[in-house]
């Protein structure tokens, strides 16, 4: 647990795999780049926001220091982070940079599992998060992007500021779009070595 500067604790989750994690997105580019390779991961986000008819996406890869959002989908589609209470780190994609203990991302990689959380404030692990007073999260549901290698590079996650009933149905949704963003990467890194 890391205790938080106001005195509550929050329950961040020890990530023993972060350097593997980050040198695995240094070998495909990802994680920091502000190329024009990101607008794919802009418009991937854009898709989860309309399939899942939410405010707020995103696609998050996480190194040991920090959450990059390479992929970013705001209500008033400036695309900038700072919606979600993320902050410039000098990379050109301004706001797109956020603390590990800002949402629930974190959690999905290290679990590598899905996380659906129909109303955040209905569990207290999750309720004491600074994105449900910052942002008002209320729902947010997630997947891990596993590559071919095993790593959990990120998650892909659609947010909402109201409970949102998810269900089964909103579970398969978000694991499905993970696999195929998966298989982007994977396309990607081929390209990348002439495969």
């Amino acid at each position: 647990m890391i205790p938080h500067a106001i005195g509550r604790m929050l329950l961040t989750p020890v990530d023993s795999d972060a350097p593997i994690r980050t040198q695995r997105l240094r070998s495909l580019g990802l994680g920091e780049r502000s190329d024009a390779s990101f607008d794919n991961f802009d418009a991937f986000a854009d898709r989860v926001a309309e399939v899942t008819e939410v405010p707020f996406s995103m696609v998050n890869f996480i190194d040991g220091n920090r959450q990059f959002y390479a992929g970013l989908h705001t209500p008033a589609g400036t695309r900038k982070g700072t919606d979600l209470g993320a902050t410039a780190a000098g990379s050109g994609r301004s706001g797109r940079y956020v603390a590990l203990d800002h949402g629930y991302c974190p959690h999905v990689v290290v679990r590598r599992r899905a996380l659906v959380l129909e109303d955040v404030c209905d569990y207290p692990r999750f309720a004491g998060n600074p994105v449900v007073d910052d942002i008002g999260i209320r729902s947010y549901l997630g997947a891990p992007l596993i590559d071919r290698t095993g790593i959990a590079l990120g998650a892909v996650c659609a947010v909402d500021t109201v409970p949102r009933p998810w269900g089964r149905a909103g579970l398969d949704t978000i694991k499905s779009l993970a696999q195929e963003l998966i298989g982007y990467i994977h396309r990607r890194e081929d390209n990348s070595l002439g495969i």
